[in-house]
């Protein structure tokens, strides 16, 4: 295993790879959802093609609130089989994927006895209630409930309610007097977890494939056609089945494939990320979950490193036409010092912000807040002018993308005639295969990555959290192609960089710096950490000087005007770009493919 060639045949293809073969399904939208329905029909046997018109997980599956959460919040409108289906889903994904998915202690700040109780009456009745903070009767009821819901693969301890202790007298605001605790979880880097579901989806199933940055731009008879968004090449496959997994743009493929309008709304959510030490100790590992003046919920809690704030919940009409704005900023910088009075909050701190859509059920409830994030799956029947049926899903959590997938790889399997052969509720995602149990097992797989690849511990550690059990391999092939630290992004490798690039359908520098390393969302993208990244991926990716200079320009104008990074508006010019490409050093890790 010293070369790429230990790695199993990376399943990311352009358009032009597919142009005229026949696919039993075609899944639209490579976000979450969707590849959760890719990777359960490859596995059933079922050849697929999945095809995103942007970069995969690159709408609201990159942008969520990291949180793998059953909704306790959704206690409050009846909502048990959700949240029975989510505790279990975020049970599952701790055992499934624990390289990427692990536990949050979360506390809830509580000033009352009794508040909430009508609310929550109401809020359960269907009805709008006043605002009003939820009190320790309120939360301990939820928290029992949540407890029993959750109990189905049970990893999680239960609940307790006490007395604020004294570190968080200091933390919370004076009129907190308890705190109740429970856990959820968290996870690293869903986008990559999006890229281990494909490329386990193509090791079952290899006929399988995938494409980004590929639109679909018509469906007639069982013929679909496509259009190359990089070369503009059009394309056009067959199949025998549609799976509409565009999430937040439903509504828009559905038209386009001849199917029935409405379906769906969007509303977005906007988080931020701050460079705030004081208040990362003062957590002590935990997340905030806590009610703002005006009763939204919000949520606070370390992120590598950092802190992660969010979020907001705006009805939008154009998913394709978001950003954070200014406002949703100076709103939960608001929300923060209500409930820390004693610690300064100012933009200063905020290092990037991400906003994404959540695809909701059309819905005519008063308050975003108050919309059903319940899934299903809907079929279009064959029409007039399309010869197969297109399988829509409405809605959903990022916590239960398996469980959607289940039930739509169900429904297609059923159209095709076909039957289960497996399920992917105990199957670990990637990484997650054999991941060592405990820190003494850990640590001799640490020991074992050192000694088969010749790399320091402590980067066999990096690796081992990062990529999971696959860290090993990876490990030995970014050795022989020499594993050099960037110089203004050490955490990453020019190998690593490199075969990223290469292995992971990178087509644009950001598909790279903000999806494929965790750079961006730490706020440790600077201008000459991006340059360097933009030097690697030209040379792994055979750009010249001209494509690497748009590349940069336009991802810098993505990370300044989408995610709120400081960084310089002017990119290097072509002749200082061109003297730092010759400077890389030459390796087979940095050969064009």
């Amino acid at each position: 295993m010293n070369s790429a060639s230990s790695f199993s045949p990376s399943p990311f293809v352009r358009p032009a790879a597919v142009a005229g073969r026949h696919f039993s399904t075609v899944i639209v939208g490579a976000g979450v959802n969707g590849v959760g329905v890719f990777r359960d029909l490859s596995l059933q046997g079922v050849d697929c093609l999945i095809v995103d018109k942007g970069d995969f997980s690159a709408g609201a599956s990159s942008a969520p609130s990291r949180m793998i959460h059953g909704g306790l919040r959704y206690l409050e409108s009846g909502s048990f089989s959700l949240v029975a289906e989510a505790t279990r889903e975020r049970n599952l994904l701790l055992r499934n994927a624990p390289h990427l998915v692990q536990p949050l202690m979360t506390v809830v700040p509580l000033s009352s006895f009794f508040g909430g109780l009508m609310s929550s009456a109401l809020k359960f009745l269907g009805r709008t209630p006043p605002q009003r903070t939820r009190g320790l009767l309120a939360v301990a009821t939820g928290l029992r409930l949540y407890d029993l819901l959750g109990r189905r693969q049970r990893v999680m301890p239960n609940h307790r309610i006490g007395r604020v202790q004294p570190a968080d007298r200091l933390l919370f605001r004076a009129a907190v007097r308890w705190t109740a605790t429970f856990f959820d979880a968290w996870i690293s880097h869903p986008e990559w977890l999006v890229l281990e579901l494909m490329r386990d989806a193509c090791r079952d199933e290899p006929r399988s494939a995938a494409t980004n940055h590929c639109r679909v731009t018509g469906c007639a008879g069982k013929t679909i056609t496509l259009r190359d968004e990089i070369t503009g090449e059009v394309v056009q496959v067959t199949a025998d089945s549609v799976v509409n997994a565009s999430g937040a743009w439903l509504d828009r493929s559905t038209a386009l494939l001849g199917g029935a309008v409405p379906r769906v709304m969007g509303t977005k959510g906007s988080h931020l990320v701050l460079d705030h030490p004081a208040l990362r100790d003062a957590l002590c590992g935990r997340m905030a979950y806590f009610e703002a003046l005006d009763g939204r919920v919000c949520i606070v809690y370390p992120f590598l490193g950092r802190v992660l704030v969010g979020s907001t919940d705006i009805p939008v009409d154009d998913p394709d036409q978001i950003t954070t704005e200014p406002a949703e900023v100076d709103y939960l910088l608001e929300v923060l010092g209500e409930v820390f009075p004693n610690l300064a909050f100012g933009r200063r701190d905020v290092v990037y912000t991400y906003v994404g859509v959540r695809p909701l059920a059309r819905s005519d409830a008063d308050k975003p807040g108050q919309i059903s994030r319940d899934h299903s799956v809907v079929i279009d029947p064959p029409s007039p002018l399309r010869d197969i049926p297109v399988v829509g899903l409405v809605g959903g959590k990022w916590t239960t993308f398996r469980a959607l997938a289940e039930e739509a790889t169900d429904e297609v399997l059923r159209l095709l005639g076909r039957g289960r052969t497996a399920s992917t509720r105990q199957l670990p995602i990637g990484g997650g295969t054999d991941m060592p149990q405990g820190a003494e097992a850990t640590e001799r797989f640490i020991d074992r990555i050192a000694q088969d690849s010749g790399l320091g511990r402590v980067r066999a550690q990096a690796l081992l959290r990062r990529y999971g059990t696959q860290a090993l391999r990876m490990a030995q092939h970014f050795k022989v192609a020499g594993d050099v630290p960037l110089q203004h992004a050490p955490d990453y490798s020019a190998a690593e960089v490199a075969w990223l690039c290469t292995e992971t359908g990178v087509i644009h520098l950001d598909d790279l710096v903000i999806r494929r390393t965790l750079q961006a969302i730490r706020g440790l993208v600077t201008d000459a950490a991006l340059a360097e990244m933009a030097g690697i991926a030209a040379q792994a990716l055979g750009w010249d000087a001209e494509r690497e200079q748009q590349e940069l320009h336009n991802c810098t104008t993505a990370l300044r005007e989408r995610h709120g990074v400081r960084l310089a508006p002017a990119v290097p010019d072509s002749d200082a770009a061109l003297a730092f490409h010759a400077s890389l050093t030459k390796h087979p890790a940095l050969s064009p493919t």
